[in-house]
């Protein structure tokens, strides 16, 4: 008998659709984000700290900071957030209507920091359940320019209680060893590919080590009709755009703390 979809990602935590985004939709993606970068800062959502990369000295993350909440500002960010075959594949993932509750953009340029193992739901604080991410690969993406690496059978474990990141590796403070027998596993992809994953699941990525490539994604996240409450940073729609009002959960954050002497936000 096949496996389905669902039994991968309730066996695993993640599931990997390949391809489920167009070339020419991706490129399309990437060049309104280029846009937004060229055109400097966006209050609430797009903060950067220098202009160039010219100097060594210079964070990365300084020039090509994550972009908070997208959709918010642009109409293709909601779009391809509120996109059908997302929703499709969502709704039997999560077993019920599925709302939108976040957008991001990440840059990752060569050089930048990653983001340290971390569980997203620790930021959300979806109750009851969790939250389900669908991260897009907007670029070739593998270990050398700090692909997405994740720690299959921790969405079965409670939140963690996180440790204090290296500030040299993790652009955010926050940092959850991977649990005793258990180990992350990399997940390379190509632009188009989704990776789906449960929001207790275990996550992060490593450095960009490349001198030439970036390594961008747009991540949505999600959660089930279910949900009575959530974080104050986040808005919830339905998959057709109506807001949908939520009670606010305690001790949310914006995904990830990052550390002020060097961060992105």
């Amino acid at each position: 008998m096949a496996v389905t979809d669902r039994e991968v990602f309730d066996s695993d935590g993640y599931l990997v659709v390949r391809g489920l985004f167009s070339t020419e939709e991706i490129d399309q993606l990437c060049d309104r984000f280029a846009a937004v970068q060229a055109g400097g800062p966006i209050p609430g959502h797009f903060a950067p700290r220098a202009a160039a990369l010219e100097e060594a000295s210079v964070d990365p993350l300084h020039v090509y900071p994550r972009v908070m909440h997208p959709h918010r500002i642009d109409d293709l960010s909601l779009r391809v957030l509120l996109d059908a075959r997302l929703r499709k594949i969502l709704e039997k993932l999560l077993g019920e209507e599925v709302l939108a509750a976040q957008s991001m953009f990440y840059f990752k340029p060569p050089g930048a920091r990653g983001q340290a193992l971390h569980q997203d739901n620790f930021y959300l604080r979806v109750e009851p359940g969790t939250c389900v991410a669908a991260w897009i690969a907007c670029d070739v993406i593998d270990r050398d320019n700090g692909g997405l690496e994740v720690v299959p059978g921790t969405h079965r474990m409670d939140l963690f209680c996180p440790e204090e990141a290296d500030e040299q590796l993790s652009f955010v403070r926050e940092y959850v060893p991977p649990p005793p027998g258990l180990t992350a596993v990399a997940v390379d992809m190509r632009p188009g590919d989704v990776l789906f994953f449960n929001g207790s699941l275990v996550h992060g990525s490593q450095p960009n080590r490349t001198a030439e490539r970036f390594r961008r994604s747009f991540i949505g996240h999600y959660v089930g009709r279910s949900t009575e409450r959530i974080g104050r940073y986040y808005d919830v729609l339905t998959m057709s755009g109506d807001p949908v009002p939520l009670l606010e959960s305690d001790g949310a954050g914006p995904c990830g703390t990052e550390f002020e002497a060097m961060g992105a936000h």
